[in-house]
């Protein structure tokens, strides 16, 4: 240990001996490394004061007595890091916040310098590395794309019939050529467009693939991808793609394009915006915080508070179901009992928030927004997912999830999620509750998904959900609660779907019980149990503007005192037990109560009173 860090170190440890609680490290713009940072501000003679750097706050916690209690306190202003700050089993016990009433804003990326005039329209401005992201303003923007709006459609084609996931994929495995292989039509991409720098997008099902150039033979018109697709393009019968990163793509100011063999990046200023006084920022990292222990050494007790994080990468690689292989803003790997709350994560590239082998990890009253993919992606034992809000989620990875756990013993309660491509809230594994959340806006692009999907789970509870306004946009469809392959001994109770024409979906899913929800439609209604079998159906009440069918009754072996009601008449496959009557709501959108004359009292069906559904208390306040 040198002289200066030794000395760092008595100063700290004899305040923190006169100081009850946690010592205390100060992070500040105006700080200075050379400092024991034991003072919040710098004193009168600027001989100590806060440190400057966050890097340098954890190795100065890391110096102090291991095993004591240490909080890292960032004061007002932006952070922009070198480097990923990784905390290991070194740092349990370790609190990093923000001071109170203050903002601490940590960067992943470096502030663009150098812009000039490109053309009459663009500008430019010296970079380098690879990136995905461009931040303008506070603004992820768009990068070059084509077709303007929509999708292009290809020519390739794969009629290999897909088993299932229980069934093994693919009746026939893919083979290299058909992952990284497309046809496309000429007249979509014609010779003068320069495919060398481009990346596309390959839409599937359920997800997408994000794939670069490697070659184009425009004999054949093929396009040869740099990495494989996760399926093959043609799959599913969709055949839709998108071109990004190209000049023939920049048809709208706020867009941009990165010319990595002149190492610039091209941006098409919005009105009115000053490319000399911009702040434009390139990420230069995947994660901004990792924690990071071990299965044989685990992370345990540190806590993020109050942070806000923003601008992340992501590499050149499909994503996944779900956009799943992504890193997060914040990555946390083999941790026990860490906390994460009140974080702002927003325009990142990845995930917001993305753990694996934790236990007892709590994320609360924080506030995802405008990712690349997932909002909040957590798997492990005893999760405590609570009071957040998530939405505007896979802005360039449309599969993503907006609240996705898997594991065992986890709580997602009380969440906010709207405004979602795909899925809003997913979860796998077991005995986990789902409860009191709202979500609407979901599936605005992709299919096969839902408000509230599960799958591949057991004892899974849904309870006291708020679901509305989701349209079917084609493709296998979309509902508010999808029960799909394995979900097994899972409950479906008291939860409300509104203007969601299929609000309940079960596909290779047995035993389950969906009882005393309230299912109001605008148009036709349909309820699905495909390949489904042993369900308990009773007490539910569906009403829809249009015809009513249940698809599959079979799948339903036990039913009692439901209600349907068809406003055009027509009511198909309503299973023994129920009652075709007006059910006589007083109301359908906050909570489900009943007139006194309504069937529902004899039947036994409780009012729902879903209006506390999403966040509380003063957080319900800050939704955008």
């Amino acid at each position: 240990m040198g002289i200066l860090a030794a000395l760092m170190l008595f100063v700290l440890t004899s305040v923190q001996q006169e100081q009850k609680g946690p010592m205390d490290i100060y992070v500040s713009a105006y700080g200075n490394d050379g400092w024991t940072g034991s003072l919040s501000e710098p004193n009168g003679s600027k001989t100590d004061g806060p440190l400057t750097t966050l890097k340098a706050a954890v190795e100065a916690a890391r110096r102090l007595e291991a095993g004591a209690e240490k909080r890292i306190v960032l004061r007002q202003g932006d952070y922009y890091l070198d480097e990923p700050i990784v905390l290991d089993s070194r740092d349990s016990g370790l609190t990093i916040e923000t001071a109170p009433k203050e903002n601490a804003t940590l960067h992943g990326g470096r502030i663009l310098a150098g812009w000039r005039p490109e053309g009459e329209r663009f500008w430019s401005a010296p970079v380098e590395g690879d990136f995905r992201v461009l931040v303008v303003n506070g603004r992820f923007s768009q990068r070059a794309r084509l077709p303007e709006t929509g999708r292009f459609t290809h020519l390739s084609e794969f009629p290999v019939q897909w088993m299932s996931t229980t069934g093994g994929g693919w009746q026939r495995k893919p083979t290299h050529e058909e992952l990284t292989t497309l046809h496309f039509r000429p007249e979509d991409l014609p010779r003068e467009i320069d495919l060398s720098r481009a990346e596309l997008t390959v839409f599937h099902m359920w997800d997408e693939s994000l794939v670069g150039v490697s070659s184009v033979n425009r004999k054949t018109h093929t396009i040869t991808f740099a990495n494989p697709a996760g399926h093959p393009p043609g799959a599913f019968a969709v055949k839709d793609y998108v071109v990004w990163n190209i000049p023939q793509g920049m048809k709208r100011p706020g867009q941009w394009y990165l010319d990595r063999s002149k190492g610039k990046v091209v941006y098409w200023p919005l009105a009115g915006e000053d490319m000399t006084k911009a702040r434009a920022v390139a990420p230069t990292m995947e994660s901004v915080i990792i924690l990071k222990g071990t299965k044989e050494n685990p992370l345990r007790n540190v806590a993020l508070r109050g942070l806000s994080i923003t601008e992340t990468n992501t590499p050149l690689r499909a994503g996944g179901f779900g956009a799943g292989n992504y890193e997060g803003a914040v990555s946390v790997t083999s941790a026990e009992n860490c906390k994460l709350t009140d974080l702002t994560i927003f325009n990142a590239g990845g995930q917001g928030i993305k753990a694996a082998e934790v236990k007892n990890l709590t994320v609360e009253n924080c506030r995802v927004y405008d990712t690349g993919a997932c909002g909040i992606l957590a798997r492990g034992a005893g999760l405590e997912i609570r009071n957040n809000q998530v939405f505007r989620v896979g802005v360039t990875s449309p599969s993503a999830i907006g609240l996705w756990i898997g594991g065992e013993r986890g709580n997602v309660i009380h969440n906010e999620v709207h405004d979602t491509p795909y899925t809003a809230i997913a979860a796998g594994g077991q005995d986990h509750r789902i409860e009191k959340n709202r979500i609407y806006h979901a599936m605005q692009k992709l299919h096969d998904g839902a408000g509230i999907y599960i799958t591949f789970c057991k004892r899974i509870a849904l309870r006291g959900n708020w679901i509305s306004d989701i349209s079917d946009t084609g493709g296998y469809g979309a509902s508010a609660y999808y029960l799909d392959e394995q979900a097994e001994d899972c409950v479906v109770e008291g939860n409300v779907s509104l203007r969601v024409n299929r609000p309940l979906h079960n596909h290779m899913a047995k035993n389950n019980a969906v009882r005393n929800n309230v299912f109001v439609v605008q148009g036709d209604a349909e309820i699905t149990f495909i390949k489904s079998t042993g369900y308990t159906f009773e007490k539910n009440v569906i009403y829809a503007t249009g015809r009513t069918k249940i698809v599959n009754p079979e799948g339903i072996s036990s039913s009692a005192d439901n209600v349907f009601f068809s406003g055009a008449g027509r009511i198909e496959g309503a299973p023994p037990g129920t009652v075709l009557a007006d059910p006589l709501f007083l109301n359908s959108e906050e909570g489900c109560r009943f007139h006194p004359d309504s069937p529902a009292h004899s039947l036994g069906i409780e009012p729902l009173e879903v209006c506390d559904a999403g966040r509380a208390g003063p957080q319900k306040k800050k939704a955008d």
